[in-house]
């Protein structure tokens, strides 16, 4: 797995984020993995084996979440 350097995070965001309702940079949430309340504009990418490029939390690769795991705060 090797980290990947985003310069515009918010485009990436916008063109890989699988779900409507893309969030913005200043957002904060929540991961369910960890319990950290971020940033969004601070997570991580990561590229796997088969090329495939994972949106992580700002705590990867300590912590194993991805955007699937953020949620709003309560």
């Amino acid at each position: 797995m090797k980290e990947l350097i985003i310069t515009d995070k918010q485009k990436y965001l916008d063109e890989n984020y699988p779900f409507v309702g893309t969030p913005k940079l200043t957002d904060r949430l929540e991961c369910i993995h960890c319990n950290s309340i971020f940033t969004v504009g601070d997570y991580k990418v990561y590229k796997i084996e088969t090329g495939f490029e994972m949106i992580c939390c700002p705590n990867a690769p300590e912590c194993n979440g991805t955007l699937i795991d953020w949620i709003e705060i309560e």
